[in-house]
């Protein structure tokens, strides 16, 4: 199975290019799923069809469903939350308030994941396409596993201990229907089993990418070099990046002549700011994209005949590995270059490397922003760069 995530800027295309995707593997003879994790789902509209909270067949080779965070938690998640509820409602929490309150922290969100495990584990589908939230959304989703792992660990790890002890005591008390049975511990570590699971498909690139949509507009390429720093902060395999709405050569309206000339830098730029990454463009249309009819259109323009459920990626691009001490190493592949043409300029949140003639940049992470080059060497056709903590910096002031 072939897992495709599409990500990028809100208002860029995402959803109207997971539909072409979709559409295009279903044609090849591929059973597909597009499903929709953006909360403002506008998956139905793209495709003109009605679709919900489980998978519906739209079309011969087909689904689609638009996930929804609340359906989803009751499937996955109803058992513990009920227990809950009832322990917040007899301490005298209204019930609206206490539903609110026994959701863990991006959970909501993580309902999501799930279902991504689902059909990997049953093997129904091909190809299984996401249309995901705009890019911040997406990064906290995906960091999720990451962030939920402390929660269950330190928070409910503790909470089950105290109730082994109390729940003797409570049931005494006429009181032990509100602690939660081992039934609904087993599902709680059940459920984060699922989001590791998740991670690790997620991050095997053969199984599965991420493919950042872009317009070719400053801001917006500016905001995807950061969502793609930080997915190679977390280990997704990026193998795409695919630029919508680009004004056709055809188009000779003198209105759009300074638009068409932007557009042309910014499209350099994007070969600057993501290296090897193959680049795949799409028109601006004379019409909304919606439909069966404009998304294969849509399709035809990104892909032409090239399977878009192919891996369009297999070099590596750069990584940013801790080094567990407070040490990051970012590493640059640059085949076939020579330290002699190399030149590298820092400011505190962006790295520009030029090579020869060509440059390329780089945005770092929150994380480094604060670091000092350590040093940078050249080995094995990389670059690795490492960033220490300036130790001449007061600790207060670290800290």
């Amino acid at each position: 199975m072939r897992i495709i995530v599409h990500t990028g800027k809100g208002g860029v295309g995402k959803t109207s290019i997971s539909a072409a995707t979709a559409l295009r593997c279903a044609e090849m003879g591929l059973k597909t799923i597009v499903i929709s994790t953006d909360t403002a789902h506008s998956l139905a509209d793209s495709l003109e069809k009605t679709i919900g909270p489980e998978p519906v067949e739209l079309y011969p080779n087909l689904w689609a469903q638009e996930v929804d965070a609340r359906y989803s938690m009751e499937k996955y998640w109803g058992l513990f939350q009920k227990y809950m509820v009832a322990l917040f409602t007899r301490q005298g929490v209204e019930d609206v308030v206490a539903e609110e309150v026994t959701i863990l922290p991006g959970l909501e969100e993580g309902a999501h994941l799930l279902w991504i495990n689902k059909y990997v584990q049953d093997k129904q589908f091909d190809v299984l396409v996401v249309d995901a939230a705009p890019t911040a959304e997406t990064l906290r989703l995906l960091s999720l596993p990451d962030v939920t792992r402390w929660w269950f660990e330190r928070i409910l790890t503790l909470t089950r201990g105290v109730t082994k002890v109390i729940r003797p005591i409570s049931k005494l008390m006429r009181r032990g229907d509100a602690i939660p049975e081992e039934d609904a511990w087993t599902q709680v570590q059940n459920l984060f089993a699922t989001l590791d699971t998740v991670r690790r498909l997620l991050t095997d690139p053969e199984m599965s990418s991420i493919r950042l949509v872009v317009n070719p507009e400053k801001m917006v390429i500016k905001e995807t070099q950061r969502t793609y720093t930080y997915l190679n902060l977390y280990g997704y395999a990026t193998d795409a990046i695919l630029c919508n709405r680009v004004i056709p050569p055809e188009v000779n309206d003198p209105y759009f002549s300074m638009w068409k000339a932007n557009q042309q830098q910014n499209l350099e730029y994007i070969h600057e700011a993501f290296g090897e990454l193959p680049l795949f463009k799409a028109p601006l249309f004379g019409q909304e994209v919606g439909g069966l009819e404009t998304l294969r259109k849509l399709a035809q323009a990104l892909y032409g005949d090239q399977n878009p459920a192919q891996k369009l990626f297999d070099g590596r691009t750069h990584t940013i590995d801790s080094q567990g001490d407070g040490t990051f190493i970012l590493n640059v592949p640059l085949p076939f270059a020579s330290k002699e043409d190399m030149d590298l300029y820092r400011s505190r949140d962006e790295l520009t490397l030029r090579v020869g003639p060509y440059r390329r940049n780089i945005v770092l992470p929150y994380a480094l922003w604060d670091l000092e080059i350590g040093d940078a060497r050249f080995e094995e056709s990389s670059l690795r760069i490492r960033f220490v903590r300036d130790e001449r910096q007061p600790q207060r002031e670290r800290a």
